[in-house]
């Protein structure tokens, strides 16, 4: 019995692959393929090794644990099949940005909105892209087509919150109140991450306060995926609210709150640990 659980702890371990090393120089890996998506999508695949859905499928299951290393390596399989395919150069862009891989995101997703101009989910993330690369501009034309493009109240709510960011941080702060004033009182979000992006935004607007807006901070030794991405993404809209309000020192502490977490894939996540970067310098 025991020889078997110290075989089951290490298939566990094994699962988890290095990913990333942080701007905090912390060592992030993968979780471990608990439900089995990535196996079964690996023998779903080696059925028929060059199927571009089959190809797809094992990356999303990747990307769902994770292995975000091992989904753009996934992706640019399928890309020697379907070479001008938008929504692969999409999904490779959206795993590279985790990685913080951010210039070959950013060629991945300009490909992927030359292919399909009308892409939405492509201009959100190259919108994010130039974004962490600190070109706020480009970022905020980006953002600009993913609310031109979004298909719903919840896409039109996130895509804004982060228009409204950009258009801060590229100095345009007319433009930014034009662009949040664009989310009606009376607009609702209906998919349940949304409501953090509209919080987020009623702050911006002046509707809100931010300890209202912000969701409780989780645990030290939290295991709640949700929680932490819920306070990672408000904590660091409020910090980078107080950066471009000319509060450095509270931006600093919303974004070192983040920082204590586990979930570096987050926007959230990955934007305080640029920013305490960017404050050391």
């Amino acid at each position: 019995m025991k020889t078997a659980w110290i075989l089951v702890c290490a298939a566990v371990l094994q699962a988890q692959t290095y990913q990333v090393t942080s701007p905090q120089g912390v060592k992030f890996s993968s979780l471990p393929d608990e439900k089995g998506a990535v196996a079964a999508a690996e023998k779903d695949l080696s059925t028929d090794p060059r199927n571009r859905d089959l190809l797809l499928k094992l990356a999303v299951a990747q990307a769902g644990v994770w292995q975000d290393r091992e989904a753009v390596a996934t992706l640019t399989r399928a890309l020697v099949v379907s070479p001008k395919d938008a929504q692969l150069y999409t999904e490779r862009g959206h795993r590279q940005l985790p990685l913080l891989e951010f210039a070959k995101a950013r060629a991945d997703l300009t490909r992927a909105v030359e292919l399909d101009p009308t892409r939405m989910d492509a201009y959100y993330h190259l919108g994010l892209s130039n974004y962490f690369l600190g070109d706020f501009a480009q970022a905020a034309d980006a953002f600009r087509h993913a609310v031109e493009f979004a298909p719903n109240d919840d896409e039109r709510i996130n895509s804004t919150n982060w228009s409204y960011a950009s258009l801060r941080r590229a100095g345009k702060p007319e433009e930014a109140a034009k662009a949040a004033a664009a989310i009606a009182p009376e607009m609702k979000n209906s998919a349940g991450h949304t409501l953090f992006y509209l919080n987020l935004v009623r702050v911006f607007q002046g509707a809100m306060p931010e300890a209202k807006a912000l969701p409780p901070e989780p645990p030290t030794r939290n295991t709640d995926m949700e929680t932490e991405l819920r306070f990672d993404t408000v904590a660091y809209g409020i910090g980078n609210w107080h950066l471009y309000n000319h509060d450095p020192a509270g931006a600093e502490q919303y974004f070192r709150r983040v920082a204590k977490g586990h979930v570096w894939v987050t926007w959230g996540f990955i934007g305080s640990e640029l920013e305490l970067q960017h404050l050391k310098q």
